[in-house]
């Protein structure tokens, strides 16, 4: 889909009443709903993330019969929303955060189910940029004194200059859509996957200290940091948010669009089931799982695998998958992620013009405001971190990681610490159905995995954003479960 195919189908504004399923088949994707041949397929999915739930719905629309095994309690996998412990209803989003205006596959869903959609962030507030121990208000304009030794030139240029030359729109273009190809990425972009991200910048002539103030706020959201990141993977990230100009949030909580599809396929899920064994031939498909602390098995026509590498590393798989598919799972490196989130009496920070967010160079990394369009007086501030700093977060005790960030926080917003009640943590490495946010590819990693992600398995298919051309994000979820389910539709039960 792209944003013109999306402005076409603008009757869906309009839609104001709670939709039923035959309207969701009627928008769920730019191209004709699924229409079912010949005898209905038996199909499992594991996972009821974004992408196993997407699946199930258009095939449950084309008549199939879907179960859909979850470990946890709740749908939604990493867009989870937090609620406790914080007061007056305030929440925090642990996983997916926003949404940008060129995902398009996420607004519209969220419009199919009559999700209210809030700004990211109010305009008319300054934010923060902490480095070299200064906290400066957040500016591209060339006259900032930035407490790092720039060259005369990107002093010139200031930091929206800096990024139009070191970010060049060749490197943009060559890149095009990722999701338009099917043999992406072209041999040619290999140049840009053998090399860091910061490799990259200086190649187009960063100085170090251009590279630290271009990567201020992004290297603690990707691997290892920028150095250890394939420049191909973080610009195709770059090449649609970029072009983005808003960025929204679900009103309520981002876990609403998750419970949305689930609501709607209640009786196809079946929770507390941890699947431990999938077993494949040239007919059918076999799954055990756990449930009520014993072994239970289910058959299929076809099977989809709607979790992240890093879960089905886990499960036995008989007979084992190719060697590329099984390089793929057991070698693409999932991201190590810790959000810690604090409650404040007031928003203290909007009192004095400021949004809340922040990009540092401190251990707490990126900040950012998750109340700016919520009701009450009492706030939350967010810390991001990834990498080596978010493990030894996740070593911490809970208290220990809300006073380790909470000191940090108070360099970033003073005041923080006066107007503090209690916070919450939320470590992805820890967390047994995930075991880390999200894949990153390292240098040189996108041209050997790549192709064989999302690649089938004879009867087994794959989903999730990792599959798709927007890792990371809901819009990748969503995706990969409208291309899983016609590749599941369409396949060949004769072959």
């Amino acid at each position: 889909m792209n944003r013109r195919t999306f402005l076409r189908q603008s009757t869906l504004a309009t839609i104001t009443a709670s939709l039923t399923a035959s309207s969701i088949e009627t928008f769920a994707a730019d191209q004709e709903p699924l229409r079912r041949e010949g005898a209905p397929k038996k199909i499992v999915i594991i996972g009821a993330g974004l992408a196993g739930m997407c699946a199930a719905t258009e095939l449950v629309q084309a008549g199939h019969d879907v179960t859909i095994l979850e470990a946890r309690l709740r749908p939604g996998g990493r867009v989870f929303t937090m609620r406790e412990p914080f007061s007056d209803g305030l929440y925090a989003e642990a996983g997916a955060m926003f949404i940008p205006d060129t995902h398009d596959l996420t607004l519209k869903y969220a419009k199919l189910f009559d999700l209210s959609l809030d700004p990211f962030r109010q305009p008319g507030l300054s934010s923060i940029s902490y480095i070299g121990g200064q906290r400066i208000k957040t500016s591209y304009a060339p006259d900032v004194a930035w407490p790092v030794d720039l060259t005369p030139e990107e002093k010139q240029m200031g930091l929206g200059g800096m990024w139009e030359k070191y970010r060049p729109e060749s490197a943009i273009k060559d890149i095009g859509n990722a999701a338009a190809t099917a043999d992406w990425p072209l041999h040619a972009l290999k140049k840009y996957d053998d090399v860091s991200f910061n490799d990259f910048l200086r190649a187009q002539g960063a100085s170090p200290a251009g590279v630290k103030l271009l990567t201020l706020g992004l290297t603690n959201l990707w691997g290892e940091g920028l150095e250890s990141v394939s420049a191909l993977a973080v610009l195709r990230d770059m090449a649609h948010i970029f072009e983005s100009r808003a960025r929204y949030r679900i009103r309520g909580g981002n876990d609403l669009l998750p419970k949305a599809f689930a609501a709607r396929l209640s009786d196809k899920i079946r929770y507390g089931s941890p699947v431990v064994k999938i077993e494949h031939d040239a007919r059918a498909v076999r799954v055990t799982f756990m449930a009520a602390g014993t072994h239970h098995t289910i058959g299929g026509d076809r099977l989809i695998c709607a979790v992240p590498f890093s879960t089905l590393r886990r499960i036995e798989v008989s007979p084992r998958f190719t060697p590329g598919k099984t390089r793929a799972i057991e070698q693409l490196p999932y991201f190590s992620a810790a959000r810690v989130s604090l409650q404040s009496r007031k928003r203290f920070w909007k009192e004095a013009g400021m949004s809340g967010f922040a990009d540092t160079d401190l251990p707490i990394a990126d900040v950012f405001d998750m109340t700016a369009n919520q009701d009450g007086q009492r706030g939350i501030l967010q810390s991001y971190m990834g990498g080596a700093t978010a493990r030894r977060v996740a070593a911490m005790k809970e208290a220990e990681r809300v006073s380790f960030v909470l000191e940090h926080m108070e360099k970033v917003y003073p005041g923080i610490r006066e107007n503090f009640e209690g916070g919450a943590s939320k470590c992805w490495d820890e967390d047994e159905w995930s075991r880390g946010a999200s894949s990153w590819y390292r240098p040189g990693q996108m041209s050997e995995l790549w192709p064989h992600v999302a690649a089938p398995e004879g009867r087994v298919h794959f989903a999730g954003d990792h599959t798709s051309a927007w890792i990371r994000w809901m819009q990748g979820a969503l995706h990969s479960g409208l291309r899983v389910a016609r590749e599941v539709n369409n396949a060949n039960e004769n072959i």
